[in-house]
Order: structure tokens, then sequence, then C-alpha cells
């Protein structure tokens, strides 16, 4: 399944769909402006809060959480020894790490689960300006935690990189 996302996702405060290969809204990104910490919040169609994420406030490397329903799902930050490509660890609360490596300014990469592909973010594919598709590979996969960890790593690399 492809989803369909504008790029600068995380302008913050700003509110906005992300559409299906066919046009449809599937999620609302609910983005929270005025908050100490960059947070947002990934809805359904009918509103249902899908997904929060947030920014951790006190970390030595800038950190996104990912929660559902209340509770922890991931952490993800930057592998520490990453000097040619952009690489992120996702370490779920069950013990699960996913990686995530390619060009991430350039929506460009890949999340893997032990060497198998789950998504593939790219604007390849795309004739749509300012536009860059998750392309959720793996039927049993979680499409709104795949596109949420695309979110923060992309928000991550840039922040790193001193654009936000």
């Amino acid at each position: 399944m492809r989803y369909l996302v504008r790029d600068r996702l995380l302008g913050f405060g700003d509110d906005y769909w992300i559409e299906d290969d066919h046009g449809n809204e599937v999620f609302f990104v609910d983005g929270k402006a005025m908050r100490l910490r960059d947070t947002f919040e990934l809805k359904d169609t009918q509103g249902r809060v899908l997904i929060d994420i947030h920014q951790k406030m006190l970390a030595l490397r800038d950190t996104m959480i990912i929660e559902r329903d209340g509770s922890p799902l991931a952490t993800i930050k930057r592998k520490r020894l990453s000097l040619l490509r952009n690489h992120y660890r996702v370490c779920l609360v069950d013990g699960t790490e996913l990686d995530v490596s390619g060009k991430i300014l350039d929506r460009e990469f890949a999340i893997d689960y032990d060497n198998e592909l789950l998504a593939q973010i790219s604007r390849r594919w795309l004739h749509l300006r300012e536009t860059y598709g998750v392309d959720v590979v793996r039927d049993d996969a979680d499409p709104a935690l795949l596109i949420a960890v695309a979110v923060c790593v992309i928000h991550l690399s840039e922040k790193e990189r001193g654009e936000d």
C-alpha cells in the first residue's frame, strides 16, 4: 500500500491529510503548535488519535517517542556511528529493533526489520512536486507506525542540519 505525504510534514501547527495511492484521505496530521517540545498526533478519518509523537525532553541525542493509547510504542534516535548515510534505530517496547537508512533529507530511504524491507520511502514514483511516497511492502506491517517512523526520522534529520 502506498501513501502520499506532502513535504514539510512536520510544519507544526499545520494540519493536513495523508492520502492513499487512490487519493483517499487516510490519516490526518494534527500538528501541535506552541509546545515546549515537537509534538503531533496521527489521526484516522473519524478523528481518533492513532499515534502520538513527541520529542523526548531530556536526552543526550535528539530522540522522538511514539505512543499508542497513552503507552510508549517506540523510541527513535540516530545511530552513533553512521558517517556515510543517515541511519536511525527504532526500538519498539517489545524489544524489536527497526533500522532506517538512506538519504533521509532527499526522502529516499528504507525501514527494515532483520534485513527484511518493511517500507520504502521515495519521491521517485511521483510526479507531484513536494510529495513523497511511503510504500508499505508487507501486508502484516502497521502502516500508521511506519508513517510515524518516517516522519520522525525526517524531523530528526532536519533538526540535526538546522533546517527546523
